[in-house]
């Protein structure tokens, strides 16, 4: 580029900026021409640098224009948006991204059964990789396959380039996401994944793109237009992948016959995990905490062994230790209204005979709903041949995270 001498001083440069577009009287056909300007401050005195007022200098010409502070901005001020007018907006974009998800379900075809029975096949982990907007929706559809029963990671094709497609092994599959189809990232790696014989699922907006031609199979993620306002902004466009990528991990663990126990497994530090993972025999009272007291025992002994245990209950059982039945603060309430006299009473004749009850191997969850359902606050603990092992209550359930 041959630049112009200026008179400027030097000191008086505060940045360079490089501009596309034609300054007024520039010479036509010149436009594609690559400029670049410098933008000066001055004051009262050139070299004050006290910017008050700027102008932009053309070096591959000697176009000025001027720009004030108030015009330094490309937008004129907009006024404050009203409720209905950000609602609308917000209502817009809701409704071109559900139909670029309801536009999905008539695309998949033969194409998508082909992606699932490769993945089923698939005897290493399924890699995700994807650059930008592409490369976090990868990383989330990498995360819900792993968690529902298909190993998978995301791997960045950037850093693969540079030594983590080591990460690929044989045996592994490759999903590549790219709305265009031609990521140079992404492409740059197709000769190494053929030469290592993985097999490649694209899925792209682009079914006649580099990536969809070298793939075994392409599943279409088109959409028909974006949310954004100006057709740019990835919106629709890595919602319907999102939703493909869903698509795909949901048929993949119905067919891997995948349980909630299952998912809990691989969610153990979440109170999902724990709702699915921690049984009654984790968390109930054992041994000497548990409140029991025989039948032939008078009322109050039995009192006295509630308070003692405070589990607001106490377990009637004989002498082998099997249950008869319980006798709770409730049926102490029903009983002081009869006006019945402690000492004589015997627990036999109060107790519930037929309490509710929960064996040791029953999820802590299911304990939870019993105790909703009909509204107690206590349960004890019973072993297949009818013996108490233990009692809980709903304090015992929040204490390990379960409620």
């Amino acid at each position: 580029m041959d630049l112009t001498p200026h008179e400027f001083a030097q000191a008086a440069i505060d940045e360079l900026v490089a501009g596309n577009g034609t300054l007024a009287g520039e010479i036509p056909g010149h436009d594609q021409r690559r400029k670049v300007g410098v933008v000066i401050g001055h004051h009262a005195h050139f070299g004050a640098r006290q910017a008050t007022a700027y102008q932009r200098f053309d070096l591959g010409r000697v176009h000025v224009r001027s720009m004030m502070p108030q015009a330094m901005s490309c937008h004129s001020p907009l006024p404050d948006p009203t409720d209905e007018t950000l609602l609308a907006a917000g209502r817009r974009a809701l409704g071109v991204e559900a139909a670029a998800v309801r536009a999905l379900a008539s695309r998949l075809d033969s194409a998508f059964a082909a992606g699932c029975r490769l993945c089923l096949a698939c005897q290493g982990r399924i890699v995700v990789t994807g650059m930008g907007k592409s490369g976090h929706v990868g990383g989330k559809i990498a995360a819900t396959l792993a968690s529902t029963g298909s190993p998978s990671f995301f791997l960045h094709p950037a850093e693969a380039s540079h030594g983590d497609i080591g990460m690929i092994t044989r045996g592994d599959l490759l999903l590549a996401v790219s709305s265009s189809g031609e990521t140079a990232e992404i492409v740059t790696l197709l000769p190494h994944i053929k030469r290592l014989g993985v097999p490649l699922i694209a899925m792209t907006g682009n079914r006649g793109s580099t990536v969809a031609r070298a793939a075994d199979v392409a599943l279409d993620v088109s959409v028909a237009e974006e949310a954004c306002p100006l057709n740019l902004a990835p919106t629709a466009s890595t919602t319907a992948t999102l939703a493909m990528g869903d698509a795909l991990a949901v048929a993949l663990l119905e067919a891997r016959g995948f349980t909630a126990q299952d998912f809990a497994r691989s969610h153990p530090g979440g109170s999902l995990g724990r709702r699915l993972l921690v049984h009654v025999g984790d968390v109930m009272r054992r041994g000497h905490d548990v409140p029991r007291t025989a039948p032939d025992a008078p009322l109050a002994e039995g009192l006295m062994e509630m308070s003692r245990k405070g589990l607001g209950m106490t377990v009637i059982v004989d002498a082998a230790d099997r249950v008869l039945g319980v006798f709770t603060d409730g049926d102490l309430r029903r009983i002081l209204d009869r006006q019945a006299d402690v000492h004589t009473t015997r627990m036999k004749d109060v107790m519930t005979p037929h309490g509710k009850r929960i064996g040791p191997l029953e999820l802590a969850a299911e304990a939870v709903h019993l105790m909703e359902t009909h509204r107690i606050t206590s349960l004890p603990v019973v072993g297949e041949d009818g013996r108490l092992v233990g009692a809980l209550n709903v304090h015992d359930l929040m204490r390990s995270g379960v409620v």
